[in-house]
């Protein structure tokens, strides 16, 4: 473990029917996060309590047992897995006399040191705006004290000399700019003819990226932690039956992920809103498997996209027992088990989304102008393409394609003089 990395003590409150309270191990999360900010976790401690104390979310005797904790390890650095109102912050710095970081403020800075374009750099600088808005007095503290540390990088070490009037500003600034990128993302995604996009998504290092990579055989960064992606990932992915599919890899999920951070990143999961499949990844070997499918399913619902076909995929089935497994395929019929990482079921997976992309998809029989280049050239791009031949002068075959695809295709044919004929609507859409 590299010495150099700032020593931190992580702290989790359990509450009745909070997520941490339905988790196996509690405090397993926090430390994943802190690892990914790049702190040494060194303790960690616990409370279960019905309700916060107001003054600090923690008891006082437990607050007193952090300050012991802290100065046993020479830590300087308190992570809190919840989040703090802007005094109970103030109480447990000047208690503690160390920095106190609480779960969003973790979280946004991970972000900030993992976002490489510049739409991405623009939400993580709006996240923190609108976090930092109410919390400037602690914030400036800290800040001065120790400039880039965690919790404190990115956009808000230039909030030392604002007010809240040029916070306010910027946040309007920055909306401004997103609400451009976001315009012309939607209008690409709705007018443009590309290939059936599949989303990745699911809770954050569950092998989303490794799977992008065994499927497309492109280089993706995959590392064992959390957060390894931030900005979207696209990859084009032919299946056995040659239709070709832009497979987007997304930001992976958390739970309890802050309703602001979900809304800053709308662009970034663009791909995920108008994607005509999600594959909703999971680590099938995680303890908390069920909770972490129940946090993702949150999530789209918060960016409402809960109402797209999706496909749940078991991923990391060559960690888990045969007996395991079986569990597994009894309380998810429907899903598709694999390893990303050993190449087991990807076939089958190939096998299942060319069913379901039948499923969804209108299938037609077509008679197009062979002189219409530029149109069977779409048309075959975008389509399952069965029985092609020529009647004379006219390509003839029957086509599988999208509802969005055939609502940009089927004015261009008639124009072109083409003739269709409906064979079969979507199963489900």
């Amino acid at each position: 473990m590299d010495t150099n990395l700032e020593r931190a003590v992580t702290a989790t409150l359990i509450l009745p029917r909070s997520a941490a309270a339905a988790s196996h191990d509690p405090c397993a999360e926090i430390g994943g996060l802190a690892f990914a900010a790049g702190a040494k976790v060194v303790d960690s401690l616990e409370q279960r309590l019905s309700v916060p104390y107001v003054r600090t979310g923690f008891g006082r005797g437990k607050v007193q047992e952090m300050k012991e904790r802290l100065e046993a390890s020479d830590s300087k650095l308190l992570i809190v897995d919840f989040d703090l109102s802007p005094s109970q912050g103030r109480n447990l710095e000047k208690d503690l006399g160390v920095r106190v970081v609480d779960r969003t403020e973790l979280i946004l800075d991970i972000f900030a040191t993992r976002a490489r374009t510049r739409q991405s750099i623009l939400q993580v600088a709006l996240a923190q705006s609108e976090y930092m808005k109410t919390r400037l007095r602690r914030m400036w503290t800290h800040l001065e004290r120790l400039e880039g540390a965690i919790g404190t990088r990115g956009p808000g070490e230039t909030q030392l000399e604002t007010d809240r009037r040029l916070v306010d500003k910027k946040i309007t600034d920055l909306k401004r700019r997103l609400k451009v990128i976001e315009l012309r993302s939607e209008h690409r995604a709705v007018s443009r003819l590309d290939p059936n996009t599949i989303s990745l998504v699911g809770y954050t290092n569950a092998g989303k990226s490794t799977l992008l990579s065994a499927l497309t055989g492109a280089d993706a960064w995959v590392a064992d932690q959390l957060f390894a992606t931030l900005d979207t990932q696209v990859r084009y992915w032919t299946l056995k039956d040659k239709r070709v599919l832009m497979l987007a890899d997304t930001v992976g999920f958390v739970r309890d992920l802050p309703h602001h951070l979900v809304a800053s990143f709308h662009a970034t999961l663009e791909e995920t809103l108008h994607a005509d499949l999600l594959l909703h990844v999971c680590d099938a070997s995680h303890p908390d498997l069920a909770l972490q499918i129940k946090s993702v399913e949150e999530v789209l619902k918060a960016l409402q996209c809960d109402n797209r076909p999706t496909l749940l995929v078991m991923n990391k089935v060559d960690q888990i027992s045969s007996e395991e497994r079986m569990m597994l395929r009894a309380e998810y019929p429907d899903a598709a088990f694999l390893s990303a990482h050993s190449g087991d079921g990807l076939e089958k997976l190939d096998v299942v989304l060319s069913q379901r992309l039948d499923d969804w998809s209108l299938c037609f029989n077509v008679r197009v102008p062979a002189s219409a280049g530029k149109l069977l050239a779409n048309l075959q791009r975008v389509s399952k393409v069965e029985a092609p031949h020529y009647d004379g002068e006219l390509w003839c075959a029957r086509l599988t394609l999208p509802p969005r695809h055939w609502a940009i295709l089927q004015p261009i044919l008639e124009a072109e003089g083409g003739e269709w004929s409906l064979v079969s609507k979507p199963v489900s859409y």
